[in-house]
């Protein structure tokens, strides 16, 4: 997991240095045609299947997870890499809050306790620290955690319904793909330097094995300790925007940062162990 979330700050660090050749959506798309390649081809070397009869929930998790894509990227060019980094990650929150109101799960006053945690975070990393300008962009990374939020719920269905990772993680980078190709035909592409070529290579590159990672992680090691450990991307982010960009953030935006960490912890830790309590009964 750490392996995972040093990937997925260096992919962050990549699409800031992206943004001076292409635009977020255009990002989106390479990022996603990477993936999609790569996926099929280690399918089609391992002989795994790609039809499947879940078409209709892969479609959703595709288009929730493609919309929380682009505003993700679109948050990375426009804020400090710590700041949306911690905006996106606010999806343990949202999942926390749909699995009580609209789930309609048992009231758990810890995992209330959290979420009021994790978004008086939000609150204060928004209102104290962003430029007005900025209000937008951190508006657009609040609800990329949103919609990050349902595609794993649709993750979830997916896994209990016997889709394998690969089969996920194919059909997501295919739907993304499809959608942001559609959206750049109307709009236009951006000419590819060598220069721009490497850093969509490694967008792609560390985006997979962030995915791959990450995916390993949860199968393999303590879902627990794994959810906890997600959150290092937030300070591997920070360090990475120290280094390159001198983003120095004040005292009041680490404090909110802080608490969307601490907020999002709890809320997997508290959720894991109500399933857990839930199972044994």
């Amino acid at each position: 997991m750490l392996v995972a979330a040093f990937m997925f700050a260096c992919m962050g660090v990549l699409v800031k240095f992206g943004a001076v050749y292409f635009s977020s959506t255009e990002l989106v798309f390479y990022r996603s045609l990477f993936g999609v390649w790569m996926t099929y081809l280690i399918i089609r070397y391992y002989r795994l299947p790609v039809a499947t009869p879940h078409w209709r929930i892969h479609c959703w998790r595709g288009i929730s997870g493609l919309v929380s894509l682009l505003m993700f990227f679109y948050c990375l060019i426009e804020l400090p890499l710590a700041t949306a980094m911690s905006l996106n990650y606010t999806w343990p929150l949202f999942v926390a809050l749909f699995s009580t109101l609209i789930l309609k799960e048992h009231m758990h006053w810890p995992l209330i306790c959290a979420i009021f945690i994790g978004f008086a975070g939000v609150i204060l990393l928004l209102r104290p620290t962003l430029p007005e300008d900025h209000w937008m962009a951190g508006l657009l990374g609040i609800a990329s955690g949103f919609f990050a939020a349902i595609a794993y719920i649709n993750v979830k269905q997916l896994g209990n319904l016997g889709e394998s990772e690969w089969q996920v993680v194919f059909y997501f980078t295919l739907i993304s793909t499809l959608g942001s190709g559609l959206w750049l035909l109307f709009t236009a592409f951006s000419p590819i330097t060598l220069h721009g070529l490497l850093l969509l290579l490694g967008t792609g590159i560390t985006a997979t094995l962030a995915q791959l990672a990450m995916t390993r992680a949860y199968h393999k090691g303590a879902t627990l300790v794994v959810t906890s450990l997600g959150y290092s991307t937030v300070l591997f982010a920070s360090l990475w925007g120290i280094v390159l960009w001198n983003e120095l953030l004040s005292p009041v935006a680490w404090s909110g940062m802080g608490l969307i960490v601490l907020g999002g912890s709890l809320s997997g830790i508290f959720g894991i162990k109500r399933v857990s309590a839930a199972a044994q009964k």
